[in-house]
Order: C-alpha cells, then structure tokens, then sequence
C-alpha cells in the first residue's frame, strides 16, 4: 500500500466519529441527487412519451394560401376587403419526392404519409365532429405505436373499417364489430365497421380521432393519391426545433414541432430541470463544506504528526496527497452510501402509488450514467474541499508544531 494512502487511511480511523458524520453526509447529499434526478428524469420522460405517443416530433404541411383582395364599392366611394379562402384539405405538391427528400435530412429517423381532415361520426340519433386520420399503418407503426394503444379489437384498416377512440366509442355507444356513418364535405364517406378501440392517453384525443386507410382518406377529402401532411421523427426529442427549421429551408414547406404544439409543457420541463439543478448545486456545496470542515479540524488535530513526519523527511507533496487522498476516500465511499441511499428511496417512492393499468404514478429513472455521474461528482467534490486543508498541513513549518505541540 502506498505511504501517502497507508497514512490517509490512518488519519480516517483514528478519527472514527468524524468519518461517519461525513460519510454520512456524503451518503445523503449524494442520495439526494440520486433521488431528485431518478424521480424528475423519469417524470419528464413520462410525459414526453404521453406526448409523443400520439404524435410526430415534426409536422409537414402545405404552406396557408394566402388571402384574397376582393374589390367593393360602397356608393362613390371603391375599396377593398382582405377575404381568409376557405379551409380545405390540401395535398403536399409532389409529396412522394418531398417524402423521399426528409429522409435524407440529417436527423430524421423515420417520415410516414397521412391524410387529415374534419368530418362528423354518426350513429343512430347521435353525432359528434371528428378528426379523421388517414394512414398507411405500417409506415406510421414507426412514427407512433398505434397498435400497442388498443384496448380491445385489432388494428385493421383494410376497407371501409376505423378505428376510433375510448371516448367516442363511449359517446356514441359504439364496440367493436359495431358500424358508424362517417360524413366529409361534399357528402363523402360511408358507413364504416369498427374493428378496433385505441387509447392514447388523452381525453380529448380519445374522443376526435378517428383512423381509416390512407387510400379511404385521399377518397373521403378528393385528393386523388395526394396526403395533407407528413409526419416526422427525428433521433432527438429536444432537438425537434432545429430538425423543423432544417426541414422549411429544404423544403419550403410549413414544418412544426412537438415543441412548439406544447409550448406550456416544454416551460414546465425546463423548470423542472432547472429546479433540480439549484437543489443539486446546493447539496453540492453543503457536501463540499462538510468534507472541508472535517479535514480541516483534522489538520488541527493531527499538527503534531504533521510536523513529526516533515521532521523525518516526508516531502510537502506527500503531506499534500495524505489530505487529497482523505477527501477521495470519503467522496468514493460516500458516493456508494449515497448509491444505495437514492436508489432505495427512488424505488420506494416508484412503488408507492400505481395508475389503474399498474404503471407507478411517479416513475424513475435509474441508469448506469445517474450512477456513474453521482459517484464523479462526489470525488470531484471531496477532492476539491480537501484542497485548502491540504495546502495548510504542507505549509507547516515542523520545528514550531512540534515545539507548540
């Protein structure tokens, strides 16, 4: 064993009742960042499969026509009057060489071809505006997970089949097997056999969306083979911004992200993040200033052996590393009490309440990375607040020490 770690160690045993007080700090700043950052992490990670889970990162649409001057006269006087056209289902110009182009974009994962419009579901003497959903199943099975949403029946779209949503199945008394009128302007659409009930985790959701076949879509809003819009994932959630904008550079289409549909979520995950980065900075400190305090009562107590091993030789920059050494030693040990103290209470916590479907109502997020990170900033940490310490027990003048001691 080296001398410098033989003499830290020492030090640590002799001052027994000072070494568990600061472990014991350590252990539960560190478990409080565990703990903190396991619970936010996986709270915002539910969220943004809530939110991800019914929708593209980005979405690809036609730009807006823009509105029409339309001339008046009023008596002697001419004028004129700006009319907003009306809203119709558009299709994408060319959208199978715009589809193609997306896929080639830097960051995009995968890019799946829909039809989007309104109509109204009838059955029997009730009626309720939707939002019908045109889709090619197993090219959108990519952007979202359509299949895994359903609660009861199967995801076929073949014919005239849809599949609707837990709340409008509800509304309009409606199950699997049972037939709903689905009307589009123009008076198109049919009547149409429900084979299947999603659930996406929104109400609101639940009770609008309607998913038919890409091909009975284009039929129902006359776009003759054309798609209203192309949905969009990228390989990073936070970066869907920058993949929208490259998107209208490339294209000139109108391209949103999730972020700025859900701009209110996105300030309430940055706040989240950044709370829990105030409390971590803080724990930090008051773990740093336990570690300091200890060591440096520790310089007192041990100044007579300071001098002592100075007398016999021992070089400034070995006393220097018996402190640095003290500080690791109790930020890598306490980084493991800390381990085991947040991981304890993360899961604790995940168990203490469920959601109906038996999911914990307050999800963590344990991984290697937390683990890792934790134990870094607990040595960086110990080894920094040993510095000053250090630093005075290698300025100790031997003869003096020995002769006050």
């Amino acid at each position: 064993m080296p001398f410098e770690l033989f003499v830290a160690l020492r030090y640590l045993r002799e001052g027994r009742l000072q070494t568990w007080l600061i472990l014991a700090g350590i252990g539960v700043g560190v478990g409080v960042i565990i703990f903190l950052s396991a619970l936010i992490n996986g709270l915002q990670q539910s969220l943004i499969d809530r939110t991800l889970g019914s929708q593209a990162q980005v979405v690809v649409r036609p730009p807006e026509e823009m509105p029409r001057i339309l001339p008046r006269a009023d008596s002697a006087l001419v004028s004129s009057v700006v009319q907003r056209p009306p809203q119709r289902v558009r299709s994408i110009v060319e959208w199978q060489r715009v589809m193609s182009l997306l896929r080639r974009t830097p960051g995009v994962v995968a890019v799946a071809p829909t039809v989007a419009g309104p109509a109204m579901a009838v059955r029997g003497p009730g009626s309720t505006a939707v939002t019908i959903r045109g889709v090619d199943i197993d090219s959108y099975e990519s952007i979202v997970d359509l299949r895994g949403r359903l609660v009861a029946g199967t995801f076929d779209l073949a014919g005239f089949k849809a599949v609707v949503g837990t709340e409008l199945a509800r509304e309009l008394g409606v199950g699997v097997g049972g037939r709903i009128r689905i009307q589009a302007a123009g008076d198109r659409g049919g009547v149409y056999t429900v084979p299947g009930i999603f659930d996406l985790g929104s109400k609101d959701l639940n009770q609008r969306w309607i998913f038919v076949s890409l091909r009975g879509a284009q039929t129902m809003f006359d776009l003759d083979g054309g798609v209203s819009t192309l949905e969009v994932k990228g390989d990073q959630v936070f970066q869907a911004e920058e993949l929208a904008g490259r998107i209208r550079d490339r294209t000139g289409l109108d391209a949103e992200s999730w972020m700025a549909r859900n701009g209110d979520l996105l300030v309430g995950l940055r706040s989240q993040s950044q709370s829990s980065v105030m409390i971590q900075v803080f724990v930090i400190l008051a773990v740093a200033l336990g570690i300091a305090s200890v060591l440096a009562v520790s310089v007192v107590q041990k100044s007579r052996e300071i001098g002592i091993l100075k007398a016999t030789g021992t070089r400034t920059g070995s006393v220097t590393r018996i402190f640095l050494l003290q500080g690791a030693v109790l930020g890598a040990v306490g980084s493991l009490v800390g381990i085991a103290i947040g991981t304890t209470l993360a899961l604790f916590f995940a168990n203490l309440a469920r959601n109906p479907d038996g999911s914990p109502t307050f999800p963590v997020d344990l991984n290697l990375w937390l683990f890792g990170r934790s134990v870094a900033v607990a040595l960086t940490v110990g080894l920094l607040a040993a510095i000053l310490p250090a630093r005075r027990a290698a300025r100790m003048d031997p003869a003096t020490v020995i002769r006050n001691g």
